[in-house]
């Protein structure tokens, strides 16, 4: 009876172990996936920065980039509809810190419009914060684009003026890019939110963490795969 007994904990014990062992393996499994889309977005949004940059007289002007104090890149936003429509995208949002950029926070872009509308296409998105007070709303659960003079399509080229009274005011410029072309757009009625799954995934902290935080999580410490964001921005604008 003694024996049977020590067989049935045994067997008890061998199913507990059996248990903890799958949940650990799928928790790990789980946080690699993670880990495998984080750089996946890290990597598009760096790509389609550099080629917007590297077209001649048609990218970002320098002394914009300059004073831009968050880049938001949303690579291959895609928005379909039948009168009703609406987009939906993910992407990665640095903060200008000293010496170069933080740890990318990930967030979600959508929105939704009415109107004589149909069909489908994919556009990339350029978002630069140009002050502090336009970085508050993306401290947010969701911040919701629009308002009189708070976005403005920024202009393009090299020697583009940035001194239009709407620049000056707006705290974010917008651009985008479609089938090639890329252009300042006006980019009303959409709503950023921060993808704090991929978030506490990568790093532990919420994207508020990260972009207030982002002296306490310098590049070494950022998943490999992530990095190449911040070291885009850092080749094209740094401040000393």
């Amino acid at each position: 009876m003694k024996h049977l007994f020590r067989q049935m904990i045994n067997c008890a014990l061998c199913l507990m172990f059996l248990l903890g062992w799958a949940c650990t393996a799928s928790a790990q499994s789980k946080q690699a996936k993670k880990i495998n889309e984080a750089t996946e977005r890290s990597r598009k949004a760096a790509r389609d920065f550099t080629e917007i940059m590297a077209a001649p007289d048609k990218g970002i002007p320098q002394d914009l980039l300059d004073k831009a104090e968050a880049v938001a890149v949303f690579p291959n936003v895609i928005k379909a509809g039948f009168i009703i429509g609406g987009r939906a995208g993910h992407g990665v949002i640095s903060r200008r810190v000293k010496g170069g950029w933080s740890a990318p926070a990930f967030f979600n872009l959508g929105g939704a419009s009415i109107g004589l509308q149909i069909g489908a296409s994919s556009t990339d998105f350029v978002l630069l914060f140009m002050n502090e007070d336009a970085l508050k709303g993306l401290l947010e659960d969701k911040f919701e684009i629009g308002g009189e003079g708070s976005i403005a399509g920024g202009p393009v080229g090299r020697t583009a003026s940035a001194s239009t009274d709407v620049q000056l005011k707006a705290g974010i410029l917008s651009y985008s890019r479609s089938r090639g072309l890329f252009a300042g757009v006006e980019l009303k009625g959409v709503v950023i939110s921060p993808d704090n799954d991929d978030n506490r995934a990568i790093y532990g902290m919420t994207a508020r963490d990260i972009l207030t935080g982002s002296d306490k999580l310098p590049i070494s410490k950022m998943p490999a795969g992530v990095r190449i964001f911040p070291r885009t921005l850092s080749r094209y604008s740094v401040r000393k």
